[in-house]
């Protein structure tokens, strides 16, 4: 697949840090889309990342996860899962739009804009070199682990 270059993002996280694209330059990372901070599949996926944390930092990636959620709310969630990764805030939808990530969805019979729950590995380059959109939660964190080991 050929590989995109990450759009140019600056965003505040968790830890009152700031999600650089440019200062990431040189790192790999995993960005991952969920629609919402404490709910049940978002807060499953968030445990996967953080369970396998440790493996993603040994195979030398970083972890992001992103949401339309205020930083108070990300601070919260982080907080009772113990996430070990920052997440970042993007309530004026700039990386989701960036991304292509907000879709149409159903939602108890209503059509409702939202997240697409999506993942991005973005290499030491800077190119975003895989992409899984339409994610279902249950093995999805593994799949990206083995992708990511896969990097030089």
């Amino acid at each position: 697949m050929p590989s995109t270059p990450c759009p140019a993002l600056n965003l505040p996280t968790t830890s009152g840090g700031v999600f650089d694209t440019a200062a990431l330059k040189g790192q790999s990372f995993v960005l991952y889309f969920y629609p919402k901070d404490s709910t049940p599949g978002c807060t499953v996926e968030g445990n996967d990342f953080r369970i396998h944390h440790d493996d993603f930092e040994a195979a030398g990636v970083r972890v992001f996860g992103i949401s339309r959620d205020s930083v108070k709310s990300h601070e919260n969630f982080k907080t009772k899962q113990c996430f070990p990764f920052e997440l970042v805030s993007d309530p004026e939808e700039i990386a989701c739009e960036a991304f292509g990530v907000m879709k149409m969805k159903n939602m108890y019979g209503k059509q409702v804009r939202g997240i697409e729950r999506s993942t991005f590995v973005i290499d030491r380059d800077g190119d975003i070199v895989r992409e899984w959109r339409g994610v279902k939660v249950p093995g999805h964190v593994e799949e990206v682990l083995g992708f990511v080991r896969t990097l030089k």
